[in-house]
């Protein structure tokens, strides 16, 4: 039984499985896997579980952690349905570095904001990947053992306060030289996508998107894995980082060769009147770059140019017009007289326009 000599002190406690309540080891990083990814760990119940340090990546977390339990099966994994096919569950206020939940959120003068993210599987899907499992975290190792043996060979890079400053003031070319060398400055990115400042936030978005066509060019799972993990916060309001669709655009615009599969995914949100103008914005993105994307679906997008809300119906007048939607002259010509504004993000700059300029300017490229 566990003896918690830090009562008293601080109060915490060994990391439980929500499933069975058994310990549960320290997760590890597989040897098959690259750097920056989730650490991973299973219970002897057979969930497994990734560990998200800062716990603002609850989304990816729960992609490494069911892809995992599929054996690094990613068809297998996206073909099964939560709670008919899986359980998950969040244990939150987890020290990595201790391996501790600490229920106070600090430690020792440290943050434990970090989260494991558990995945148990049916019974049919475990017992097909059971056994690959365990073999992949036999060769695993320690998040300090990997740290100890980059020591000396680690390449200069940026801190996240240097990524966060550049954004800020929009000099992303420094961020754009150290994403060549070192992957995870995506994720210092990404952190930034949270902020209620407009302005940064879409520079966050837009940055993150060009270092995305980057990393894109040599590994382009990692940045797939960044894209699903949007995808999954969108439909998750406790991981929803407020530029989620302006990230989602960005990524897929920037590099609509590699990435464009994954913008029909969009639509799903155009039903949602609360996040209509927002899936619109970011299609008017993709357009942009890869009009040949959504072309066949012009027709789709003609009532929006009718809706009541006038960011629906300036940003689908913006994406008719990246589309060369010649069809829909008519219907932007109803909307030239429009007087109320939106905002148009442009490198680094947020400009407004009336919708009537808009759609001018959309009927000019038609």
């Amino acid at each position: 039984m566990f003896q918690n000599k830090f009562f008293g002190r601080e109060p915490v406690k060994r990391p439980t499985c929500p499933f069975c309540s058994s310990l549960i080891e320290r997760p590890k990083e597989l040897s098959t896997r690259r750097q920056g990814e989730m650490p991973v760990g299973s219970c002897s119940c057979g969930a497994v579980y990734s560990c998200d340090e800062t716990g603002h990546n609850l989304g990816s977390a729960m992609i490494e952690a069911l892809v995992f339990g599929c054996n690094m099966d990613w068809d297998l994994a996206w073909g099964l349905f939560p709670g008919e096919d899986y359980q998950q569950e969040i244990v939150e206020n987890y020290d990595l570095q201790t391996h501790l939940i600490v229920s106070s959120g600090s430690y020792e003068g440290r943050k434990t904001s970090g989260a494991l993210y558990f995945v148990r599987l049916h019974k049919d899907v475990l017992d097909a990947t059971a056994e690959g499992i365990e073999k992949r975290l036999t060769k695993a190792i320690h998040p300090q053992e990997t740290q100890i043996r980059s020591r000396g060979s680690k390449k200069q890079t940026l801190s996240k306060a240097m990524v966060e400053e550049s954004v800020k003031a929009y000099q992303i070319e420094p961020i754009l030289a150290a994403a060549k060398k070192d992957k995870k400055i995506i994720r210092y990115i990404q952190r930034l996508l949270y902020s209620g400042d407009d302005l940064f936030r879409r520079r966050a978005a837009d940055t993150l998107g060009k270092a995305c066509a980057l990393i894109g060019e040599t590994d382009p799972s990692l940045v797939s894995k960044l894209l699903q993990g949007l995808f999954y916060s969108l439909s998750d309001t406790a991981a929803f980082p407020l530029g989620a669709f302006e990230a989602i655009g960005e990524i897929i615009g920037h590099r609509p060769d590699l990435f464009g599969g994954y913008a029909p995914q969009i639509y799903q949100f155009l039903g949602d009147r609360t996040r209509r103008a927002d899936a619109l914005e970011a299609l008017a993105r993709i357009a942009k770059s890869g009009p040949a994307l959504l072309r066949k679906h012009t027709f789709y997008f003609f009532d929006f140019l009718k809706d009541p809300d006038a960011r629906v119906r300036g940003y689908a007048a913006l994406l008719m017009g990246n589309l060369g939607a010649y069809e829909a002259r008519q219907d932007l010509q109803t909307l030239v007289d429009e007087s109320l504004e939106i905002e148009i993000y442009k490198e680094g700059v947020i400009q407004r326009k009336t919708v009537g300029q808009v759609a001018s300017e959309a009927l000019t490229r038609l």
